[in-house]
């Protein structure tokens, strides 16, 4: 289900548009329908409203204007698991002769 804060991949004519992440829903006066607040990650953003069914919100295709749309949850790849902490990787180099490796979270604890 496709709800607030997600992000989507909004698909225009059958190819990809714009991602947008949703930012409200909220009904519309029509039954079963919401006013959908995307902000649109474009250069400059961009605030659309669309009025949608709920399966529109959840991926079904519909069309504007005879255009076809679709919007396409994504969802955020798993992180890639450290096989070891940061001070063993330093540990690591050193010992092979390699760089320090310096972490700028903790530099930024120091100052």
């Amino acid at each position: 289900m496709t709800t607030i804060n997600d992000l989507v991949l909004v698909h225009i004519d059958n190819k990809p548009g714009f991602y947008a992440r949703i930012e409200d829903v909220s009904p519309d006066v029509k039954a079963g329908w919401w006013k959908v607040k995307l902000l649109v990650l474009t250069i400059p953003v961009q605030i659309y409203t669309w009025i949608l069914e709920e399966s529109q919100i959840n991926g079904a295709p519909f069309t504007m204007g005879g255009t076809p749309v679709l919007l396409e949850k994504i969802v955020s790849p798993e992180p890639v698991a450290q096989a070891a902490s940061p001070e063993a990787k330093e540990d690591d180099n050193e010992k092979k002769g390699g760089a320090k490796v310096v972490s700028l979270f903790d530099r930024k604890k120091k100052e």
